[in-house]
């Protein structure tokens, strides 16, 4: 396979000096350009083809420092190797920080042949591997625009998710709300409330995935608030008039505060069934971190253990709190010390190993 010579082009005012150059570069394996002058060069250069520069110093006209500059400010310049018959190591190092590749010094026998085809290969060598390196880096940075576009399309397709599914869960809400309404029978009634305040529950998870600004992660009090206010809307007269929350502002992953949100609905409903038979009374929701753990706690100042259970229940509160809090790798325990009831969950902040929770009255 025929390889195509690199081009040279040489840039000298001394004829005889750049036909010494031709004749032995040619020899070489170059196609050897000459001009006479900077603007030559330019005008060459501006015509295209060329695969390294050889810039004399001192010329008629623009001089080397001059053409150089020039040369630079064209895009995709070949490189260019400096030759001057100064001794002065200045000039060097003023035309390497122009932006030169190397640079050599001539003499009028043309003795400098076997360094200036060193320096031209090196120059050709260097322009090679930076080219290599930009394409590299540009196909970096396109991949990268294209992993962010497709990273952002994804977001976007997982907000429209969430926000369809927490609309369809509160239609199914108020579906059942309206449903519990107007239904005759207190247990039929009731029944349809919990489901109600379940659905909401989860509803309220994906409504804050829609509007958070991390698709993985919750804030506990902002999602806490919104549910207990769900809540205080669809309980009948003041019963949860004086329902509060006090809640650190933490982030959780959706999965788990679907659970937390889950049981504080269970505990809070039992708290609003059995807690205060003659009528409303407060009740307590409180969120607070200890190290590595969480600690919710719902509280009211009722019956306690004088509750009287309604002989109707199926005790399916109690086991959804208990499946919750395994979800939770969760602890749940009653405070014996307090008057009413607390009942205390904690877990880790993180998931840990699974560990074995403590039945509560539903």
């Amino acid at each position: 396979m025929t390889t195509t010579p690199p081009t040279l082009l040489y840039v000298e005012d001394d004829a005889g000096l750049a036909r010494l150059v031709q004749r032995g570069l040619t020899k070489l394996g170059y196609a050897v350009e000459h001009a006479a002058d900077g603007e030559a060069g330019l005008a060459r250069l501006a015509r295209g083809g060329i695969d390294v520069i050889a810039l004399d110093q001192h010329m008629p006209g623009l001089d080397g420092l001059e053409t150089l500059e020039r040369i630079m400010a064209i895009p995709g310049a070949p490189p260019v190797v400096f030759v001057t018959a100064s001794q002065d190591s200045q000039i060097a190092i003023t035309a390497l920080k122009a932006g030169a590749a190397d640079y050599l010094v001539k003499d009028a026998q043309g003795e400098f042949l076997p360094q200036m085809h060193q320096a031209i290969d090196g120059a050709i060598k260097q322009a090679l591997i930076r080219k290599a390196r930009n394409e590299a880096e540009a196909e970096v940075h396109a991949s990268r625009d294209r992993f962010a576009a497709l990273a952002a399309e994804r977001e976007m397709l997982l907000r429209e998710v969430n926000h369809r599914v927490g609309n369809s869960l509160q239609i199914i809400a108020s579906l059942l709300h309206l449903q519990a309404n107007s239904a005759a029978q207190e247990d039929v009634k009731a029944a349809l409330t919990n489901a109600m305040g379940r659905v909401a529950a989860v509803a309220q998870v994906h409504r804050r995935l829609y509007t958070s600004h991390d698709l993985n992660s919750v804030l506990l009090n902002q999602y806490l608030e919104a549910l207990l206010e769900d809540l205080r809307r669809s309980a009948e007269g003041n019963r949860m008039s004086r329902l509060t929350l006090k809640a650190a502002p933490v982030e959780i992953d959706p999965d788990r505060a679907v659970a937390i949100g889950i049981i504080v609905n269970e505990l809070v409903m039992n708290a609003v069934k059995y807690a205060y038979p003659d009528g409303a009374g407060p009740i307590h929701v409180n969120l607070t971190t200890q190290g590595d753990d969480f600690r919710l706690t719902i509280t009211d100042d009722g019956v306690g253990l004088n509750v009287k259970i309604d002989p109707r229940s199926t005790g399916m509160g109690q086991r959804i709190v208990n499946a919750m809090a395994n979800k939770l790798d969760a602890t749940v325990e009653r405070d014996p010390d307090h008057s009413g009831t607390r009942i205390v969950l904690t877990f880790r902040c993180a998931k840990s190993a699974p560990a074995q929770p403590a039945s509560v009255a539903g």
